[in-house]
C-alpha cells in the first residue's frame, strides 16, 4: 500500500511588520506588504504568479507499507519555492527574483509504525538590503536568509500530521495540512534579529536553526472583525508589550477591544493560567458586554504588539458571538 502527504508553509510580510529606517522602502510606496494569504491553498504556481508570498517549502512524501505493516520505502516527492519582490519608484516598477538555497532535506528518520520526514526551504531575499559588517567595507548589501524547516509523520495506518519545527525570525509563516487548510501560524516576528543575524552559520545551511513558536489558527469571525478593528472607522491605538507585562487586569474598567499582531498573550483568571492566543486572536469583549469591569487578566508571554479600539466601534452580534467562543476555549483549558 502506497500512502502520501503533504505538509506547505507560506511566508509573506504582513502589514507593520516592519521597524526603524528600513521601512523607508514601505513608507513612500516602493517596497510593499502582503496581503494575508488564503485560508485554504491550492495552485502554488497560481499564488506565485499574484505575488502572494515570498516563500513557500512544500514537504510532499510518500512511503509504501507491505501486507505485514512495515514500511518498505520512503521518498521525499516536494519542494521549496521562491517567489519576488516588487520595488516601485513612481511609475517604474522592477521585479527583484529571490535567490533560492538549496532545500535541506534530512535522512527519514523510522519508528515503530512510522517515518519523519524534515525538509527545509528558503533563500536570499529579492531586495538587497545594506548591513554593518565589521570589516571593510563596513557595509555589505546583501539580503539576509529566510526559511522554513518542516516536519511531515506519517504512519503506516496512512495518517499523517505536518508541523512548523524551525522559522527564520522574519517574515511571517503560515503553514497548512495535506487538505490545503490554514492548521497554524508563527506567533512571533523579531525583524531587528533576523536583519542583523540571519547570515551564513546562523542559518540552516550553516547547520543553526531557530525554533518556530508556533501557534494555532483564529476563526474565520476573529479575521472578519480583525479587518474591521484595522480598516474601520475608529483609528486603532498600536502599542509594543514586553513580555511578562499586565496588559489589562481583571477587576479593572475598560472595554477596549484587542487584537494581536504579534506574540502570545495568557488570560488568567483569579491568578489561573486558562488559554494563550496568538497572532489575529482578539481578546478583551467581555468587559463591554458585561457591565465594564474585566473578568480576566491578559498578560503577555512574549514580546507582543496590539492593536486596539472601543468596543463600541465593532458589532455588538459579532462580539457577543466572539465570546461565547473564549467561554467554551477559556472552560477546556481550564
Amino acid at each position: 500500500m502506497r500512502y502520501q502527504s503533504s505538509v506547505t508553509s507560506l511566508s509573506w510580510i504582513p502589514s507593520e511588520a516592519i521597524q526603524g529606517g528600513t521601512r523607508l522602502p514601505f513608507d513612500v510606496g516602493m517596497a510593499h506588504y502582503d496581503p494575508a494569504p488564503p485560508d485554504e491553498i491550492d495552485d502554488l504556481d497560481e499564488l506565485r504568479r499574484h505575488d502572494r508570498f515570498r516563500f513557500a517549502n512544500r514537504l510532499s512524501a510518500s512511503i509504501q507499507v507491505n501486507a505485514s505493516g512495515e514500511i518498505t520505502a520512503a521518498s521525499y516527492t516536494g519542494a521549496g519555492m521562491i517567489g519576488s519582490t516588487t520595488v516601485k519608484v513612481g511609475p517604474v516598477s522592477k521585479v527583484f527574483e529571490a535567490v533560492a538555497l538549496p532545500d535541506i532535506k534530512t535522512k527519514p528518520v523510522y519508528g515503530d509504525g512510522w517515518v519523519r520526514f524534515t525538509q527545509t526551504a528558503g533563500g536570499r531575499t529579492g531586495m538587497p538590503a545594506p548591513r554593518r559588517v565589521r570589516r571593510a567595507p563596513f557595509v555589505q548589501w546583501q539580503a539576509p536568509l529566510a526559511w522554513t524547516t518542516l516536519a511531515l509523520t506519517m504512519h503506516t495506518n496512512g495518517e499523517a500530521k505536518g508541523s512548523l519545527v524551525g522559522a527564520s525570525r522574519f517574515p511571517r509563516h503560515w503553514v497548512y495540512d495535506d487538505n490545503g487548510q490554514l492548521s497554524a501560524k508563527s506567533g512571533l516576528i523579531d525583524f531587528s534579529d533576523w536583519y542583523r543575524k540571519s547570515f551564513g552559520k546562523a542559518t540552516p545551511w550553516g547547520h543553526q536553526d531557530s525554533d518556530a513558536f508556533v501557534t494555532t489558527v483564529e476563526t474565520a469571525l476573529e479575521r472578519n472583525l480583525s479587518h474591521k478593528l484595522m480598516k474601520g472607522a475608529a483609528k486603532p491605538k498600536i502599542r509594543k508589550v514586553k513580555r511578562g507585562t499586565v496588559l489589562v487586569a481583571q477587576g479593572d474598567r475598560s472595554s477596549e477591544v484587542y487584537l494581536i499582531l504579534d506574540g502570545v498573550l495568557r488570560v488568567e483568571v483569579d491568578g489561573a493560567r486558562m488559554a494563550e492566543y496568538g497572532p489575529g486572536a482578539m481578546l478583551g469583549e467581555r468587559a463591554h458586554l458585561e457591565g465594564g469591569t474585566r473578568t480576566s487578566s491578559l498578560v503577555a508571554v512574549t514580546d507582543c504588539r496590539v492593536a486596539s479600539v472601543p468596543a463600541e466601534s465593532l458589532d455588538r452580534e459579532s462580539l457577543q458571538e466572539l465570546s461565547t467562543g473564549h467561554r467554551r476555549e477559556d472552560s477546556n483549558a481550564g
